[in-house]
């Protein structure tokens, strides 16, 4: 934990030193009851993706207004969930390795826990571990439905990974996992539409045949932030996992918006401050690479079109300015970070405000669980 906070509750905005993250409470309430009222009465449940905030009491939120559980990237993230008292985590993800599966299984002692497999070995070392453990493990395959990352291909690899799991006792056949992460940030809503349509087909085709085995597909899991209204509305899926809709980022902003998708808003935001005006059309912050990611590209600054974010190194953050006098020395500006994710995991804290003023300092309990 940094040595001294950012803020404490009940400091006005202006207060706050920088650089700062910065969630606004207003607009996260906002985005977390679009979600829940985007499936209320249909046949579909939510699982958030808690690799976006990293924060117990966002996940404890998440679950108070319906959601089923949450999902986590690394046994380590999901740890500090576990802490908290969330009681059904699905790790999406291959875990692999005697350390890591030693962990899982101790996970597995205080919640319910899911996992992925896309190979016979995996398979083999949950079964061995579950039965030494005395733990009963839900285990999903993960398919590969477009995103060309993990997952085995569609169809007949899937059921003999289905009848395989069946067969281990301490192993339980929980469904597929069918995320297209390569289409969240297809710019064109038809670009998404028609990626999900795709991977929505191929689900559909590989349930068809897991189950014409004999085997019951209880659950297809997926979706994101940027096309979930797709696989809400595919009639095949039936659980949802977005993640970054409780903060959004520029990146998200970058999509056009189609007809149905869900007006989620920027909550979450870094605080600067200007740090140096060595030239009229030059402006330095002090929020560089250790206080926003870059990966999908830079910052925005929040209400300013006449300031532009060029380039950051490690500490500072290089703008360009249209008028030579603004922004000041001192000044405190916001940027919307290109991508929430890594972003939050540079900090040890939210900074909570409401109507301006600090209400809560929110540990991101699972910063740097990378293992």
């Amino acid at each position: 934990m940094t040595l001294w906070p950012a803020a404490q509750p009940g400091d006005m905005m202006d207060r706050i030193d920088t650089p700062a993250l910065i969630l606004d409470l207003d607009i996260f309430e906002r985005n977390l009851q679009r979600l829940a009222d985007a499936v209320k009465g249909r046949n579909v449940r939510l699982r958030p993706h808690a690799k976006s905030h990293k924060c117990p009491e966002i996940a404890l939120r998440q679950i108070a207004l319906g959601a089923v559980g949450i999902c986590c990237q690394k046994v380590s993230e999901a740890a500090p969930f576990v802490d908290a008292g969330i009681t059904d985590i699905l790790i999406t993800n291959q875990i692999v390795g005697t350390q890591k599966i030693d962990r899982l299984m101790h996970l597995a002692s205080a919640a319910k826990i899911g996992v992925l497999v896309d190979h016979i070995r995996q398979v083999d070392d949950m079964a061995a571990a579950a039965t030494h453990s005395g733990i009963r493990l839900d285990v999903y395959i993960e398919v590969d439905v477009g995103a060309g990352r993990s997952g085995v291909p569609p169809g007949r690899d899937a059921v003999a990974l289905a009848a395989l799991i069946a067969s281990r006792p301490p192993l339980r056949f929980a469904g597929l996992h069918c995320y297209q992460g390569s289409a969240q940030h297809m710019r064109s809503s038809q670009e998404r539409r028609q990626a999900i349509a795709n991977a929505a087909a191929m689900a559909q085709a590989t349930k068809d045949e897991i189950e014409a085995a004999g085997i019951k597909v209880e659950i297809i899991t997926g979706a994101g932030t940027g096309t979930l209204v797709h696989e809400r509305d595919s009639g095949v899926y039936n659980e949802l996992q977005p993640g970054s809709y409780v903060f959004m980022d520029r990146d998200y902003a970058d999509n056009r918006r189609g007809d149905g998708d869900i007006a989620f808003e920027h909550a979450l935001f870094v605080k600067t401050t200007v740090m140096s005006r060595p030239a009229p059309g030059r402006a330095v912050v002090d929020a560089g690479l250790k206080a926003s990611s870059v990966d999908s590209g830079m910052p925005v600054i929040w209400g300013r079109s006449d300031v532009r974010y060029l380039k950051a190194s490690d500490e500072h953050g290089v703008l360009a300015t249209d008028d030579a006098m603004s922004p000041a020395l001192g000044d405190q500006l916001m940027l919307v970070p290109g991508h929430c994710d890594p972003t939050v995991n540079l900090y040890d804290q939210l900074v909570c405000v409401r109507a301006g003023v600090v209400e809560a300092l929110w540990p991101i309990a699972a910063r740097g669980a990378v293992l």
